[in-house]
């Protein structure tokens, strides 16, 4: 389908993005990769009447590691998460989960900005931000400000970010032991019918620390802390795996759609995390 009339501007820095966000308040918003956005105004399911491209803003590109934390700027492409070696060694996670996004067309322009900006359950960063308490950083009219990942989802496509705000980066601090990021889909290019993000250290043969988090499974991507906590201090053998799968079931809210019922969703959503554990956990 064609998506209704727009203008279309593409300003040269972020004070001339922000003004056009406080110009045209709900009826504006930016554009990264476009690979969230775009598909939705084709669809009909967004009318934009004002859309600002971010390509041209200086800034927004780029990987910092230093003192232990990971910096990432918006416009940096799945592509280039998956090849920045300095990234990999850093929280190979993110490597892992960027190469099950989507197909590498969209990879080569699909941006972390827009993926985790959007608020579009389906999106694959949004948990795996929650699962390594990241930061986004976001600017506007009233300045700068961080929020927390696990507190910035709201609902569906709904987020803690103001109109005239704009997401710049995200951050966090490098994890430590194994990870593992478990996708089930219908097809490539599909978004997951349930996927997790695990990070699991190990102290003295037990587990000493776990985050786990849930993808396209509830309205927001889910960070489950009774899962986690359901693992510290085991040495995740069966029962405690189990225990795991059993908390995160409680915190999730699938509904039937084209990807199966709730059910099904369900059952996926135990294997999938059963899955991500034991790899994760043979990491650590």
């Amino acid at each position: 389908m064609i998506p209704a009339a727009f203008e279309y501007y593409r300003p040269t820095d972020m004070a001339g993005v922000i003004a056009l966000l406080k110009e045209h308040g709900d009826d504006a918003r930016v554009i990264a990769g476009g690979h969230s956005l775009i598909p939705m105004m084709k669809l009909r399911m967004a009318e934009v009447p004002h859309l600002i491209d971010l390509q041209a803003i200086e800034g927004l590109n780029g990987i910092s590691i230093a003192g232990g934390t990971v910096k990432i700027g918006a416009m940096i492409t799945q592509h280039e998460i998956i090849n920045s070696t300095e990234l990999e060694k850093a929280a190979p996670i993110m490597k892992e989960a960027a190469l099950q996004i989507a197909d590498p067309q969209v990879r080569y322009m699909g941006t972390i900005g827009g993926n985790v900006a959007n608020g579009d359950p389906g999106n694959d960063m949004p948990g795996l931000m929650q699962c390594l308490n990241a930061q986004f950083h976001l600017v506007g009219s009233d300045g700068d400000r961080i929020v927390d990942a696990r507190d910035f989802y709201e609902a569906a496509y709904m987020t803690d970010r103001e109109d005239d705000e704009v997401l710049i980066a995200v951050s966090f601090a490098a994890p430590i032991g194994g990870f593992a990021y478990e996708k089930q889909k219908r097809k490539i290019g599909d978004y997951a019918t349930a996927a997790a993000a695990v990070q699991i250290s190990k102290e003295g043969g037990k587990v000493g620390a776990a985050s786990i988090a849930m993808t396209n499974l509830s309205d927001t991507p889910i960070w489950s802390e009774a899962a986690g906590a359901a693992l510290i201090g085991t040495a995740c053998d069966e029962a405690s795996v189990k225990a795991a799968v059993t908390a995160m079931l409680s915190d999730i809210d699938p509904t039937e759609d084209n990807r199966g019922p709730v059910a099904f969703k369900r059952h996926a959503a135990g294997i999938v995390l059963g899955r991500a554990i034991a790899r994760a956990w043979s990491r650590a």
